[in-house]
């Protein structure tokens, strides 16, 4: 089973997912809203309006993965492509809105939702049933050297019916004859030193063999590179953390406003919250020191309500609410690696020196880590997650990590 051999036909299925919630959005609009819109553009109006949907409901749907029918269970397509629906079709109600001048009933469009939902449903379970059907598990192999038990993980995440793993080798009896991976579709390199690595890559791309590697720190900061042309040669420059002045400009101004108008919005159940705390007495707020970029120190605000294993997933609850206020002063950011405590930070540090990499960017309320890491992974694999992060710094990545985190909440 060739990549190539099913990429056009999967292309194909999900185009078809696009055009059907297209084609509901374009029923209620022809059916409803178009007649009852002050402003009328006519034929090609309308498909403009139908066509803003569709480009909303796709660029949602890519951020969130919604698409993903080889590798994504079913139950995790139809969540993602819910929030994607739901974003989209409020987007679209305000423009309606703001084409009829008047508030619209939104009564149409909430059905068209129901009958969208629906054909999310039922896509995903066809699109899941052709898929796997059509195109049997691949036969792959899984070598590593510093990390085992890979071929775990494809049981522990339900992969079977994708990789049908059939050698587990490491990467010295790998490297000792080649040839044992002429049959295999994939390959999984998992923790293996640039050198070995290398070698085992070069032969997969003449053998046509898709691989997947697990990479390292120095892979990760490699991914940052910058490519340059010297001496007539193509090179590559690796510089420490430093985002053009746009870029941290914007992300601050994205801060600040964002930051306000969630205080304001959440101000009521700050305010609740507060007071139910400070009937139990002492103070409803507490704080934490933490490290943010170039291991400066600040005073993390929380409720004193948190669990115990509030911090576990990373992921800011009603009890965080108030570090709003540490970003709206400066100490920290909507998106970045998660604070940690200076003790904390030590102890990882002893044991691997590069986690203080970390402190390169200012700390956020949310980041890659938080939202594509779980409850158990490992301070190593948090590291690659947030130098992931620090290495490609744009305000698309920090829009897609927002919208991940409202997946994940």
């Amino acid at each position: 089973m060739k990549k190539m051999k099913h990429d056009v036909p999967t292309r194909l299925v999900k185009v078809l997912n696009l055009i059907l919630m297209m084609v509901a959005f374009g029923f209620v609009w022809y059916g409803y809203y178009a007649a009852r819109a002050q402003v009328h553009y006519y034929r090609r109006g309308d498909w403009v309006v139908i066509l803003l949907f569709g480009i909303l409901y796709y660029g949602f749907c890519r951020s969130y993965d919604a698409f993903h029918i080889s590798i994504s269970p079913i139950s995790e397509i139809i969540y993602s492509q819910t929030l994607a629906l739901i974003i989209s079709d409020f987007i679209m109600y305000v423009v309606i809105w703001l084409l009829s001048l008047y508030m619209p009933n939104a009564v149409p469009l909430l059905i068209t939702f129901g009958v969208q939902l629906l054909i999310s449903v039922l896509w995903t379970f066809l699109a899941h049933q052709w898929y796997f059907h059509n195109f049997q598990p691949g036969r792959t192999a899984v070598i590593y050297d510093l990390r085992e038990g890979m071929e775990s993980l494809v049981g522990e995440y339900g992969m079977e019916k994708k990789f049908h793993i059939e050698k587990v080798l490491g990467v010295e009896e790998c490297l000792e004859k080649l040839s044992v991976l002429d049959e295999m579709d994939t390959v999984f390199l998992s923790g293996i030193h640039s050198h070995e690595r290398n070698i085992i890559l070069k032969y997969c791309m003449y053998q046509d063999i898709q691989v997947y590697v697990i990479p390292r720190i120095g892979d990760v900061i490699m991914g940052g590179a910058k490519k340059v042309h010297m001496f007539h040669l193509p090179m590559l420059r690796i510089d420490r953390y430093r985002p053009i002045p746009e870029y941290t400009i914007a992300k601050r101004a994205f801060d600040i406003l964002f930051s306000g108008i969630a205080i304001v919005i959440a101000s009521p159940f700050m305010l609740v919250t507060a007071i139910a705390i400070k009937s139990d007495g002492g103070p409803a707020l507490y704080k934490q020191k933490r490290l943010t970029k170039d291991g400066k120190e600040f005073n993390v605000l929380k409720f004193r309500s948190m669990r115990v294993d509030a911090e576990k997933d990373g992921v800011a609850r009603l009890s965080e609410l108030p570090q709003l206020f540490n970003i709206l002063r400066g100490d920290m950011s909507i998106v970045g690696p998660r604070p940690e405590r200076p003790e904390i930070a030590r102890q990882y540090e002893e044991e691997m020196p590069e986690f203080r990499l970390r402190l390169q960017a200012k700390a956020g309320l949310t980041g890659y880590a938080q939202v594509y890491g779980k409850y158990n992974t490992t301070p190593y694999d948090k590291l690659l997650m947030d130098l992931t992060y620090i290495g490609t710094p744009s305000l698309w990545e920090d829009f897609k990590i927002c919208l991940a985190t409202v997946k994940i909440l």
